[in-house]
């Protein structure tokens, strides 16, 4: 990660704490997930922003997985993670640490907190709990068991350890106050039970930690300086404080950005787990996904991702962001990087009936305009071709200016081209078209001046690759698919074209040449990368990244 650097609040905040000389002078910040799904695009906002920061500021960057929650986590997910991390251009070095590490400092921790009187084993219900909480203009209601005192508290918590209680029966709550305006202050719980084995510690523990309990402290033990979340956690603050200041512990400070929500497709584990089960989709690694595996396989690169962040920039306000930012963040790069071929996508065949018989020639192409270092290759031609079936027309409308009858065009790098005839079959559909050519035109303008408004891409029908192409589209229909009607579901807006499989396309032979992990232009088109997961027999698969434009708008605004 090399990008520039733009600032921003965040920063600004660290750069009056590196002046007045607090943290002793040091910056370590850490990306903290949950192994219970795949990172998606939100979460490599953060990543960028945390690494990034620790980056710039000569510090120092920790990966850590907040594995409380046996019931939801696993070891693909956290393989997954560490591959997501790494591929985006984040380096924690030996820095990889679990929540898991920490267990019994936590534990130990606790005890202090019940000797302080400051905790107490509860035996209501998580319901029972939740019920008593209050609203926001009603007070909560003290648990029977809050007076417990600290012995019965010190030997009922070692029980809990010790598995001697069921599942739910009991947990330790923090004592503080259930009157409480901020309803996360009013006693929450801090332990539960949970006979579990945990992908790390197996089943040396039953009573597993809260998040809000275990974050704190977490960055306290690391020696986090900035602890950097997302908006919905600012709630949160006034409880991961307190936990600290009771404890008398190394206390980092917590900052809460916006975080990213992405147009046209759900940043929700919850959900997109959803979208995996019931198999609306392959995989976590769908290419319609914005799982982070998901626009790898698609055919993202990390510089894209990174560029895409800092775009969006980091603010205090949530707000949706339109998926035109992200594909424009890859449509740049390889415009700029991308090699070109030719690949017919919907062949309709070409029989230029004045170029003789058994005949070939090697036409030169521009592998890259916007790159004079890219060179050039050699496009097979012959007298048999397949155009796009989108560029003839019978009888076309004024301003369409491909191929139709009596009508001159460009093939592009070869020659002018007129159609003579339109062969059919039996049902009236257009099978063939026989056209004459220019000789003259070779690579360049006709000798006597004349002009055509149309170009053409092409392929030689004897040398062409054939292939399948995955056209990917918006994975739901509307800008915001959690906005649903009452009783509908987020899956209603499912986006029924989200993917189009186009099984005969033909490709030039120069795609033989390329590496499989080259992202690509197909001309006219759109930008392809060859499926990592797919590709592997005889016919390739081609992932389409993005169009060449954003068509997606225009279309919205016609409906």
């Amino acid at each position: 990660m090399e990008e520039k650097r733009k600032t921003n609040f965040i920063r600004e905040i660290i750069e009056k704490d590196l002046e007045a000389g607090k943290w002793d002078g040091r910056v370590c910040t850490r990306f903290p997930p949950e192994p219970n799904g795949y990172l998606h695009i939100g979460h490599a906002k953060s990543i960028c922003l945390n690494y990034g920061i620790a980056r710039d500021y000569r510090g120092t960057f920790n990966l850590r997985f907040d594995d409380t929650n046996p019931c939801a986590e696993e070891q693909e997910y956290v393989d997954s993670i560490k591959e997501d991390v790494k591929w985006l251009g984040a380096d924690w070095e030996e820095r990889l640490f679990f929540a898991s590490d920490y267990f019994e400092r936590m534990y130990g921790y606790a005890l202090r907190l019940i000797e302080k009187g400051k905790a107490y084993v509860c035996d209501q219900s998580l319901e029972e709990v939740r019920r008593d909480r209050g609203s926001i203009s009603e007070p909560g209601k003290e648990s029977p068991y809050r007076e417990r005192s600290v012995p019965e508290n010190l030997e009922l918590f070692a029980k809990m350890r010790k598995g001697e209680f069921s599942d739910g029966s009991k947990t330790l709550r923090a004592k503080i106050d259930m009157k409480h305006p901020n309803l996360l202050m009013r006693d929450p719980v801090m332990y539960r039970i949970l006979h579990a084995g945990h992908h790390r510690t197996g089943d040396e523990w039953c009573i597993y930690p809260m998040y809000d309990w275990a974050h704190g402290l977490e960055d306290s033990l690391e020696g986090i300086t900035h602890s950097l979340c997302t908006l919905e956690f600012a709630t949160h603050r006034e409880l991961y404080d307190w936990y600290l200041e009771e404890l008398g512990v190394y206390h980092p400070r917590q900052i809460e950005f916006a975080r990213l929500n992405l147009g046209h497709t759900v940043l929700s584990k919850r959900k997109l787990l959803l979208l995996v089960r019931e198999k609306h989709v392959s995989g976590w690694d769908d290419p319609r996904m914005p799982t982070i595996s998901g626009l790898r396989r698609r055919g993202y690169t990390p510089s894209s991702i990174r560029s895409f962040c800092e775009t969006i920039g980091v603010a205090r306000m949530n707000s949706i962001v339109d998926m035109v930012v992200l594909e424009n963040s890859i449509r740049e790069e390889l415009n700029r990087t991308a090699r070109r071929v030719m690949a017919v996508l919907d062949p309709l065949k070409v029989v230029i009936t004045n170029y003789p018989e058994g005949r070939e020639e090697s036409l030169e192409a521009v592998n890259n305009p916007e790159d004079g270092s890219a060179g050039t290759r050699k496009v097979p031609f012959s007298r048999e071709l397949y155009i796009e079936r989108k560029d003839f027309m019978e009888d076309p409308p004024k301003k369409f200016f491909r191929l139709a009858p009596g009508r001159e065009v460009r093939l592009r790098y070869a020659y002018f081209i007129t159609c003579r005839e339109a062969v059919k079959d039996e049902k009236g559909n257009v099978t063939e078209l026989r056209c004459t050519y220019d000789p003259e035109t070779r690579g360049g303008d006709a000798p006597d001046g004349r002009k055509v408004k149309g170009t053409l891409h092409w392929v030689s029908a004897k040398h062409a690759v054939k292939a399948e192409v995955r056209l990917y589209d918006h994975l739901f229909s509307v800008r915001d698919p959690n906005e649903v009607e009452e009783g509908g579901d987020f899956t209603d807006n499912l986006n029924p074209d989200s993917l189009k499989v186009v099984k005969d396309c033909r490709i030039e032979p120069f795609i033989k040449e390329t590496d499989k992990s080259e992202r690509l232009q197909f001309e006219r088109t759109g930008y392809f990368r060859q499926d990592p997961e797919d590709s592997s027999g005889e016919s390739p698969v081609f992932n389409r990244i993005a169009s060449l434009r954003d068509t997606w708008a225009k279309m919205q605004k016609k409906k």
